[in-house]
């Protein structure tokens, strides 16, 4: 197929449909199963794509909740999908994997990309413009730490593959909500330190990031 060689001319209107003006979006802060829990508040844009998959269990759902999923600002299926999140300092989901690619870039603040769970746990801070890509079968999370801005809410763009791509909740992350839903708290932890140490926070240049502290399965699953 070589359709795309063949140059049209695009009318204005149908291309504004294609327009998605940041003060104008709607997110959403619900229809995921950690969306009430007080350590996972945030506000989830669909600006790109994000067409509701077809649902496999109460773990299974669209990346950006069946709330967001339901109005994107742009809604088209052309292979990714484009959003952002809105949270304040030690807000971000559960860990949860994914059936495309997805990719983070903060856009504001800094965000703490934490990927595998139990003792292999890693992580990695990332301030604006940054990227990282995660592929398939591999559990992840992000959350909000830029903790010298207390009240202030931070902005992250995700891109994920797919036409409708689907967010699965580790089984760790779903024992955490149900533990919720009963009124059983998790144990108190020690948030992450507000400004970590540039050498642990990333990395070695140009090489992985280091291991964050160890901490209990109870904060793993449910900070």
């Amino acid at each position: 197929m070589e359709d795309w060689k063949n140059i049209r001319a695009w009318p204005r209107e149908e291309m504004m449909k294609r327009v998605a003006r940041f003060r104008t979006l709607k997110g959403s802060d619900g229809g995921l199963p950690d969306s009430k829990l007080p350590e996972c508040r945030r506000k989830l844009y669909a600006v790109i794509g994000f067409q509701p998959p077809m649902s496999e269990g109460a773990a299974v759902t669209s990346p950006v909740g069946q709330d967001a999923s339901a109005m994107p600002a742009i809604s088209i299926a052309e292979g990714f999908n484009l959003g952002y999140c809105k949270a304040k300092p030690g807000k971000g989901p559960l860990m949860h994997n994914h059936d495309t690619n997805e990719t983070f870039i903060p856009m504001t603040g800094r965000w703490r990309c934490e990927w595998n769970e139990g003792d292999a746990l890693q992580y990695v801070d990332l301030d604006p413009y940054d990227v990282i890509s995660f592929p398939t079968g591999v559990a992840r999370r992000f959350m909000n730490v830029t903790y010298d801005e207390p009240n202030r809410e931070h902005l992250l763009m995700f891109i994920i593959g797919g036409n409708r791509p689907q967010a699965e909740f580790t089984p760790a992350a779903m024992q955490r909500c149900e533990a919720y839903a009963q009124g059983r708290a998790p144990r108190k932890t020690s948030p992450a330190p507000a400004q970590p140490p540039r050498s642990r926070a990333r990395g070695a240049k140009d090489g992985p990031a280091r291991s964050a502290p160890r901490r209990t399965q109870a904060h793993r699953a449910g900070r």
